[in-house]
C-alpha cells in the first residue's frame, strides 16, 4: 500500500494500518478525520478498507480475485486468492479518488 499511495504507514486506532487522510463530514454535521485506504490483519481475514465506492472499483473488484464484501470492506483470506497488481491498482485508484464525500454514516 506505500508503494501505490506513496504514502507511509500510519496507525489508526490498536489494530488498522492506515495510509494518508482526509477530512469528512456527513450531512448531519458530523464530522472527523480517517485514512484514505488501509488494512487489518485479522484472525479469519485480511481487511482493507476504502477500496469500494470509486468509479472503478467494481470493475477493478470484478478482476480481483477471491474476496468478500462488506459493508466498507474488502476480505482477502490469502493473497494467493488475488490477482497483486490489480490489487495495487485498486489502492492506487481508490487512494487517488478518496476526497472526503462518503455516501453514508457509520
Amino acid at each position: 500500500m506505500a508503494d501505490a499511495t506513496g504514502e507511509q504507514p500510519q496507525l489508526w486506532g490498536p489494530s488498522i494500518i492506515g495510509f494518508g487522510s482526509f477530512h469528512y463530514r456527513y450531512a448531519t454535521g458530523r464530522e472527523g478525520d480517517t485514512m484514505k485506504v488501509g488494512f487489518a490483519p485479522r484472525k479469519n481475514a485480511l481487511t482493507l478498507y476504502g477500496l469500494q465506492g470509486h468509479a472503478q472499483s467494481n470493475q477493478l473488484l470484478a478482476s480481483l480475485g477471491k474476496f468478500t464484501l462488506g459493508k466498507g470492506c474488502v476480505y482477502i483470506n490469502r493473497l494467493d486468492d488475488i490477482d497483486l497488481d490489480v490489487l495495487r491498482e485498486l489502492i492506487a485508484h481508490a487512494y487517488a479518488e478518496a476526497d472526503g464525500s462518503l455516501d453514508s454514516e457509520p
